[in-house]
């Protein structure tokens, strides 16, 4: 690749980014999940007996009446087929980390004639081949079935291309001996046990059964660059990040990239991803400038848990074709840039019992109870599971982010504010001293201090913080299913809601109060280490975070221990979420995710600095070694020095990077686990010369142009 091409690309995008859009259509919403097939579609297509059905399952998880399978697959088609579909798939999500289908056409063929059929087999169950996904030791890899199972809470979809459509079915995946081979099965697990110990929980407080719901909204944090410069990049398109790249002078230290006006070229895009999503009936809702220069943000409405998992993962797929169709490259990876902000991917987590939000101060002092009883148990939960919650968040891209620019550290911790933090330290403590804002604080009889959403100040430097009526968990990183840590939070804090009711069915009816004053006060008690509203980046939490005892597991690969501790797989077990071979299985296959990928890295990193670094340095090299020959032979002085001073500069830039490379291929070839160690050695020398060498002769885009430049 010669240094031309990054010349020229640089004078492409530079003419692009004048290029000024087409005007828009005018703009409605009206085409809004126009493509679901949502509520209203099977009202529209199904018998009202057989849509009331399916939406009681949907809504309130009664078992699926097979009888309706039949009449809603015929419908499923038609609906299909009238929005220009032709074949059908299910759709999965295997634990590569991305989406999964297989797509079949409607098309059979009988007594010699051709025509479209969809039955009851094909919505309900499918056999793709599950021994290409990886299993991590649940299955050999010459056995081959696998099966995928219609998941009716969440609607079928049409995706579209420039030919035709296929109709997708949100499916579960599992092996033939029923285990999970995907990352919906758990989560779905996972949600029923958590509703049914909330329901649990708020009988204890007498109310009538009413259905839970636990929402998220997903925050997805992403990058775009202009195609041109990822081309020319080969660690961008074999990793997702560069593994090389000098600072530019100025990168976001102005800070004026933050909520600034969006760029014409970014608008167009951004705009075309909503329109798209809309019609999937993704409710993307709001849109900015992220703080690194080139990083955005895209947010979604609240939905159902499982729906929003499902949904992030078509933004991210609608984020990279719209971009592409932009001629533009969306970066997903947690830390594509070193020396900015990295991208991460905020879970915001709330649970509602009927129309209660459980996460938000109520208006009398029985509903301020329950909020309490919530946030204890969730207290609890964290501190308990702390190195698991870390764990769900293990990835080789989230290791450059976590605790670097604005993302969380590896230390979970709690954000409550301080007036939160007052009010459960004066529980936990059965005080009767005023809070900051009321009078003395008794569960179940008074009224809490005034509460409002923005009564707390919102650090980013938290794991997992309170921010009014939620929780924003803000360790995933930007390319991670929403699944893994959802599956973790449901779970652990069931456990600790069960704990709790184990406890009140033992109350007294006369002593409910005080003995559940006496019972919050004990877990608070046993677990306020894990509150912390400070700035978790400094080297004084480090140390005070010791002193308390919480895990610090800076590193993914040492993090994975959790999932497979003593622990964490009677609580799994316990539960039904993840039986041992299903943890032990995850374990491995995130495990061997996290070394592929090193790997790869390490591969690309050797090859770019072999094949395209180190030829240019030499080259320059020599181009300082001839001037010095000709100025000897011409007996001229001026200059000599100088000439001297960068060819022996330069010359030990070589000669490091020779030693650097060698390193590099010797961790590589051992498999030694000290790739990462050599590839930032490597990057320290090739970054020093990328500031050395002519900027014509440089071969790779520069930061100050792929950030700048779009």
């Amino acid at each position: 690749m010669s240094n031309l091409n990054r010349i020229s690309a640089v004078n492409t995008v530079a003419a692009l980014c004048e290029t000024r859009p087409e005007p828009a259509s005018p703009a409605n919403i009206s085409f809004y999940g126009q493509d679901v097939f949502s509520r209203d579609a099977m009202q529209q297509y199904l018998s009202k007996a057989t849509a009331e059905k399916l939406i009681d399952t949907i809504d309130n998880g009664a078992p699926l009446d097979p009888s309706i399978a039949a009449d809603v697959a015929h419908a499923m088609k038609h609906w299909a087929m009238e929005r220009g579909a032709t074949h059908f798939t299910h759709w999965f999500l295997p634990l590569t980390g991305s989406t999964a289908e297989k797509h079949d056409s409607f098309l059979e063929i009988k007594n010699g004639q051709a025509i479209t059929a969809f039955s009851a087999k094909n919505l309900i169950v499918s056999e793709p081949d599950a021994s290409s996904f990886p299993s991590g030791g649940l299955r050999c890899t010459f056995e081959a079935r696998g099966y995928t199972a219609w998941d009716p809470t969440s609607p079928a979809f049409i995706k579209r291309h420039a030919n035709g459509a296929t109709l997708c079915i949100p499916t579960v995946f599992c092996s033939y001996t029923g285990e999970a081979l995907d990352r919906k099965t758990p989560l779905l697990r996972s949600m029923q046990v958590l509703r049914a110990a909330v329901k649990r929980l708020m009988k204890n407080f007498g109310f009538a059964d009413e259905r839970v719901s636990i929402t998220l909204g997903a925050e997805q944090e992403y990058f775009l660059i202009d195609k041109h410069f990822y081309l020319h990049r080969p660690d961008l398109i074999q990793t997702g990040r560069t593994v090389f790249g000098a600072p530019p002078a100025k990168h976001q230290q102005l800070e004026d990239h933050y909520f600034g006006s969006i760029k014409m070229r970014i608008l167009n895009c951004m705009t075309e991803v909503e329109h798209e999503l809309w019609k999937l009936g993704i409710p993307a809702k709001t849109r900015h400038n992220e703080v690194a220069p080139a990083q955005f943000e895209l947010a979604p409405i609240f939905e159902d848990m499982n729906l929003a998992c499902d949904h992030n993962m078509l933004v991210m797929e609608m984020l990279r074709e719209v971009a592409d169709r932009h001629g533009l490259v969306c970066l997903l990876h947690e830390k594509p840039f070193a020396g900015v902000n990295g991208s991460g991917k905020h879970n915001n987590w709330s649970v509602n019992y009927g129309n209660i939000n459980l996460l938000e101060p109520g208006k009398d002092p029985q509903q301020n109870a329950i909020f309490l009883t919530m946030m204890t148990a969730i207290i609890e939960a964290v501190d308990t599971h702390s190195a698991l919650l870390r764990a769900s968040v293990s990835g080789a891209g989230n290791d450059h982010r976590l605790g670097a620019n604005e993302a969380p550290p590896a230390i979970i911790s709690i954000y409550l504010g301080d007036q939160l933090t007052e009010v459960i330290e004066q529980v936990g403590k059965e005080s009767r001293a005023a809070a900051r804002s009321a009078g003395s604080m008794r569960v179940g009889v008074d009224t809490l201090p005034p509460l409002p959403k923005d009564a707390t100040d919102r650090n980013r430097t938290s794991p997992f913080a309170f921010t009014g009526n939620k929780f924003e968990f803000r360790s995933p990183g930007s390319s991670q299913s929403c699944s893994g840590p959802c599956v973790v939070l449901n779970t652990i804090v069931a456990d600790s809601v069960n704990h709790i009711c184990d406890e009140m069915e033992k109350f007294g009816k006369n002593d409910f109060n005080r003995e559940l004053q006496k019972l919050l006060s004990k877990i608070i008690c046993d677990h306020k280490r894990i509150i912390f509203n400070g700035n978790g980046y400094t080297q004084e939490w480090q140390e005070e975070a010791a002193r308390r005892g919480l895990p610090n597991t800076p590193t993914s690969l040492k993090s994975l221990g959790a999932l497979v501790s003593s622990q964490t797989q009677e609580l799994f077990n316990k539960y039904g979420v993840y039986n041992i071979r299903e943890l032990e299985s995850r374990h491995e296959v995130f495990q061997e995710d996290i070394l592929r990928r090193i790997s790869i890295e390490g591969g690309i990193a050797l090859e770019i600095a072999k094949s395209m670094i180190l030829p240019v340095a030499r080259a320059e090299f020599g181009k300082l070694v001839d001037a010095l020959e000709k100025c000897n032979a011409a007996h001229i002085q001026s200059g000599k020095d100088t000439l001297t001073d960068n060819a022996n500069m330069l010359g030990d830039a070589l000669d490091r990077l020779n030693a650097k490379i060698r390193v590099l291929e010797k961790a590589l070839a051992a498999e030694n686990g000290k790739v990462r160690e050599a590839m930032d050695a490597l990057r320290l020398v090739v970054d020093e010369l990328e500031s050395q060498l002519p900027d014509e002769a440089w071969p790779l885009p520069k930061y100050r142009e792929m950030l700048f430049l779009y």
